[in-house]
């Protein structure tokens, strides 16, 4: 079984995420169920949702802010999961409640386990 981690994209306001307090209250309910869908099946590895304040660090700066798209979409949470097959996962993504807002998605990443020995 592989591992994959879904990296959830939302577009952002200025300073904050575009959801407001009211929306996330509203949409917990359907997190909760989406996220429990996957652990009932026992392939929940963890999931989170990601602070909106950040530093991005390269090679020659250090800038406190979030990194942005082109379009203020960026990373807005993530979850990691097991499965057989990545159409399974698909199946799973295309039900997460992130894609009722608007620039939103789903992305899946393989992880590759670092080789022992």
């Amino acid at each position: 079984m592989k591992e994959y981690l879904l990296l959830f994209r939302n577009a952002s306001a200025a300073d904050g995420y575009m959801a407001t307090a009211q929306d996330m209250a509203t949409d917990m309910p359907l997190w909760q169920s989406w996220i429990g869908n996957i652990a009932m099946q026992g392939k929940l590895v963890t999931t989170a949702p990601i602070e909106y304040h950040s530093t991005v660090v390269t090679n020659t700066t250090v800038e406190v802010g979030p990194y942005k798209e082109a379009n203020t979409v960026l990373v807005s949470g993530f979850l990691i999961c097991k499965s057989d097959n990545v159409e399974e996962v698909q199946q799973w993504s295309k039900g997460c409640p992130i894609l009722k807002y608007p620039n939103s998605s789903v992305e899946i990443r393989t992880l590759v386990p670092f080789p022992l020995g």
